[in-house]
């Protein structure tokens, strides 16, 4: 290449995650290149070849950067693009033997598919190059010689070469990415967005207390030593491009190579991450030295509420930064609520005049922190919108506790005071009370659990209109189901008061935060209450009587375990001896399993899912039931019912409110076809025997006709438990008989 090529000036673009093209721009006029418009995830520039190069090296932010070759409007067809392509000059950018691929983004009305926009631009080069008299190239969609960029948009054209190969986030310091990498240019920009090469520049400290496999810290590091981060990188782009001037190229490596052994050197800047994962941390140490940058990082095994202030950190100032996990899903949300609160009054405790940066997918859950954002800056996540909040550290006030979770919940009535201290301090006024009503109902339920042996109770049921939930527990465990708030109520205010509840719930109930498993609850129609809503398989025992059944809080809209429904299964186990059993709409039958333990002769459960018919098998195995005794049927209730035979002398129906899953023949809306069902399951049940019918509409009546043909007898009211009390509406309970 001549001396006038090397000055030339390019037409250039680099790309960018959206929401940086700003800091991209101050960045390019940093390194010597002439910023021009600014699109979205992208900024036109120009530069000469050696400022082109030093771009690809020392771009922190960018994701590519492409040398333009042609940009052309009205482009619509395939015959369009491919004219446009062959028209330019490919013998001086792809020397013969070497290989290409062509990257394709965008579409129109003749090119509707990537694949095809790219085959049409190679055909294009090929095309230009025979003219040429050049051989034909050969396609390496992996490691090509020549990456060219293409993109179509809105009938606008670019063409290109890709001077950076891979995409420059990929430093070559990332094995093993883990879970929800943060790429390492949208880090550099969160650094930035936090004014960290500033504070570096001034030996300012900075610590992550979430570090993961160390992204932020190495990037953070790079920038402290004035390390270029691609100095590592084994390849660009440019190296198999015609156009490249090899000397010019290791001239300004070898520069950057001296830069960063005396930036190395002389930076005394302290780097510090916190994370209680060994992985983790071993991913970071092995990044670290992969980035050439191991001894400016120090690591520490401790979780966020073990953190403490090394001794070393000394300085008033510093920048506390992280990218904690921010729950894409509902379930993930009680560990989040309680780690960000916990986050936030670390930071208070232990970072007095600092300044906390923090990136989060959902900023509601950055407000549990207790500190107010001075700046906001929109991102993106990958596809996620997210938010960088920055935040100053106001000196820490003697009344706050250091690490509210350090404070533990006792049996003997001082309960609400300390629940009370828990939300003076770190929550609001409402979830307080929320707190303390949670506390009272405890106490309320001590004489009766401790009688009963339940470990399977409901504690709480809407008690409070602004806290529209039920909480249950499981054990050591906390099911809460949030119900779905009216269309009256602000989003935002519900979701604040939902984060409320499931910041005091752990300290309120004495529980981990991880065990706490949270659900919408909203009407449910055909078989959506047996739609599997995650997939963890993470089911546990409990204890209901003599029983032992499997429970799963996660997986499911329900549990498996209807709490309310508990007297009716004591019932049942109280009849049933020596009875012949019939269990309708069974669900994972745990009412046979109280049947057959209170001594049924045998048993039928009918129901029309395969999930739960097999839950039920293996709750008929934790209770070594005999399935030659007790069977299952998988069927729709009604057609069982119309061809059924037998005879039973104890029947249990409890049938769902609506359901019009395509399994069944007709829809079921229980109000209006009770008659029908009940008159099929007398049909079945024999002389003397008894018919136990629930169901949870509501408002449900049962059809007068009923009473008159057979012995009907109400026992809703003696059906709910002290902790169903405050909700005598929630299921109806009738025993039905022949008449003598």
């Amino acid at each position: 290449m001549t001396e006038s090529s090397q000055t030339a000036c390019l037409n250039l673009l680099a790309t960018c995650p959206k929401g940086i093209e700003g800091l991209l721009a101050d960045e390019l006029l940093a390194l010597g290149a002439t910023p021009g418009k600014t699109t979205v995830a992208g900024v036109y520039f120009s530069a000469n070849l050696e400022t082109a190069y030093r771009v690809c090296l020392w771009s922190r932010l960018a994701n590519r950067i492409i040398l333009l070759l042609a940009r052309e409007s009205m482009i619509d067809t395939a015959e369009q693009v491919r004219d446009v392509v062959a028209r330019l000059p490919w013998t001086q950018h792809l020397t013969p033997g070497k290989t290409l691929a062509v990257d394709f983004h965008g579409r129109s009305d003749h090119i509707r598919h990537t694949r095809f926009g790219a085959q049409t631009v190679k055909d294009g080069v090929v095309d230009s190059l025979q003219l040429a008299g050049q051989e034909r190239p050969n396609v390496d969609t992996k490691t090509p010689d020549l990456r060219i960029y293409a993109h179509l948009h809105r009938a606008n054209l670019s063409l290109g070469i890709d001077l950076s190969g891979e995409s420059l986030h990929r430093r070559g310091y990332r094995r093993d990415v883990g879970h929800a990498p943060l790429k390492e240019n949208l880090a550099a920009a969160l650094l930035v967005r936090a004014g960290w090469p500033e504070r570096a520049k001034a030996g300012e400290p900075l610590l992550d207390p979430l570090c993961g496999a160390g992204t932020l810290l190495i990037e953070a590091a790079l920038m402290a030593a004035d390390q270029a981060p691609n100095l590592n990188r084994e390849r660009f782009g440019f190296q198999g491009w015609a156009g490249h001037n090899e000397p010019l190229w290791k001239e300004l490596k070898r520069e950057a190579e001296a830069r960063a052994s005396i930036g190395r050197k002389r930076c005394k800047t302290a780097l510090v991450g916190f994370d209680q994962s060994p992985a983790a941390l071993t991913a970071a140490k092995a990044n670290a030295m992969r980035a050439g940058i191991p001894a400016l990082i120090t690591l520490y095994g401790q979780s966020l509420s073990q953190l403490t202030r090394p001794e070393t950190m000394t300085a008033e100032r510093g920048l506390l930064i992280t990218n904690p996990p921010y729950g894409e899903r509902l379930g993930e949300l009680p560990e989040l609520v309680r780690l960000y609160a916990q986050l936030g009054e670390k930071a208070k405790a232990l970072f007095p005049g600092w300044t906390l940066a923090l990136f989060t997918g959902n900023p509601d859950l950055g407000h549990r922190l207790g500190l107010r954002a001075h700046k906001q800056y929109a991102l993106k996540n990958g596809a996620l919108d997210a938010k960088l909040l920055l935040m100053d550290i106001a000196s820490h006030t003697a009344s706050q506790p250091d690490n509210v979770s350090d404070l533990s919940v006792s049996e003997n009535g001082e309960v609400a005071q300390q629940v009370s201290a828990i939300a003076k301090s770190a929550v609001s006024e409402n979830a307080q009370m929320f707190a303390n009503r949670l506390a009272k109902n405890q106490k309320r339920l001590k004489k009766w659990l401790k009688k009963s042996g339940e470990a399977c109770y409901r504690v709480y049921d809407a008690d409070m209109p602004e806290y529209a939930l039920a909480v249950d527990r499981y054990g050591d465990r906390v099911h809460v189901q949030e119900y779905a708030a009216p269309s009256s109520i602000n989003p935002a205010q519900a979701q604040k008061r939902l984060f409320d509840a499931l910041e005091v719930l752990p300290e309120a109930l004495d529980v981990d935060p991880s065990k706490i498993y949270i659900k919408r609850r909203e009407r449910q129609t055909g078989s959506a209450q047996y739609q599997k809503r995650d997939a963890s398989g993470e089911r546990f025992e409990v204890q209901e009587g003599d029983a032992r059944l499997w429970v799963n809080l996660r997986d499911y809209l329900d549990t498996g375990l209807f709490l309310d429904h508990r007297p009716v299964r004591r019932l049942l186990n109280e009849m049933a001896s020596g009875k012949r059993f019939l269990n309708l709409f069974c669900y994972t039958a745990t009412a046979t399993v109280q049947a057959a333990l209170g001594g049924a002769s045998d048993s039928v459960s009918v129901d029309m899912s395969n999930t739960y018919l097999d839950w039920a098998r293996d709750n008929f195995a934790l209770n070594k039931l005999d399935p030659r005794l007790h069977r299952m049927v998988r069927d729709d209730c009604f057609r069982w019912l119309e061809t059924a035979n037998a005879e039973f002398d104890l029947i249990f129906m409890d049938p769902p409110t609506f359901s019009n899953s395509k399994k069944m023949r007709d829809t079921l809306d229980v109000q209006r076809d009770h008659p029908r069902l009940v008159e099929l399951a007398m049909a079945r049940l024999a002389h003397g025997g008894t018919l136990v019918f629930s169901n949870n509409q509501r408002r449900f009546k049962l059809d007068e006709a009923l009473a008159e043909r057979y012995v009907v007898e109400d026992i809703t009211s003696r059906t709910f438990d002290p902790d169903f009390q405050r909700r005598t509406n929630l299921h109806h309970v009738f025993l039905l008989r022949h008449k003598a």
